[in-house]
C-alpha cells in the first residue's frame, strides 16, 4: 500500500506532492503467467492547478513475455503514462472521468495497478512483423522458410481455372 495525504493539496492551489513508490506485481497474472519479474516503478506528482487537482504519473517496467505466434520468450519494457483528476465529492454519479476520494489519506496503488493492467496490449507479440511457427512442422518461420512446402487445397481449383481462363 501506498499512501499519500492530500488535504494539504486540497486546500493549497499551486500545490504539488511528489509520488515515488515501487509497486511489487509478481503475483499477477497475465498471458500465461507470472511476467512481472521486477518491481513496478511509479513516479510523478499529484498537485493542485487552480483547484483541480490531478494525478500525472508513470510507471515503468519490463515484463518478461512469451509471443503468441513464435511461442519465443523474450522481455519487453513499458512505460505507463497515468493521469486521474482526484475529487472529494461528484454532481453526477455517472461520470467516469474522474476519481472520487473519500479519505485525504488515500491509497493510490489500487488505482495505479489498474492502469497498468488495463494498458497492456491484448495480443502479446515479440515483434510487430513476427510471422509465427509452421503449422505442420513447428518451425518459427521468423528465421526462415521451412521445408513443408505450400498447402494446397483442391476447392480451389475452380476459380484458378476461371483465372487462367481470362488470360
Amino acid at each position: 500500500m501506498f499512501f499519500i495525504e492530500l488535504e494539504p493539496v486540497f486546500n493549497n492551489e499551486g500545490f504539488s506532492r511528489e509520488v515515488n513508490f515501487t509497486l511489487d506485481m509478481s503475483d499477477c497474472y497475465f498471458n500465461g503467467g507470472f511476467p512481472f519479474k521486477e518491481s513496478v516503478v511509479i513516479s510523478g506528482e499529484v498537485k493542485n492547478s487552480t483547484d483541480i487537482v490531478s494525478l500525472v504519473a508513470k510507471a515503468e517496467f519490463t515484463l518478461n513475455l512469451t509471443c503468441d505466434r513464435c511461442a519465443s520468450e523474450f522481455e519487453r519494457t513499458f512505460v505507463i503514462p497515468i493521469e486521474h483528476v482526484l475529487v472529494t465529492e461528484l454532481n453526477d454519479d455517472e461520470n467516469d472521468d474522474f476519481i472520487v476520494i473519500d479519505s485525504f489519506h488515500y491509497d493510490i496503488e489500487p488505482l495505479v495497478n489498474e492502469d497498468i493492467l488495463l494498458s497492456l496490449p491484448m495480443k502479446i507479440l515479440c515483434r510487430e512483423d513476427c510471422v509465427g511457427i509452421c503449422h505442420r512442422c513447428g518451425k518459427d518461420l521468423n528465421d526462415g522458410p521451412c521445408d513443408c512446402g505450400r498447402d494446397y487445397d483442391p476447392r480451389w481449383d475452380a476459380l484458378q481455372q476461371l483465372l487462367e481462363d481470362d488470360r
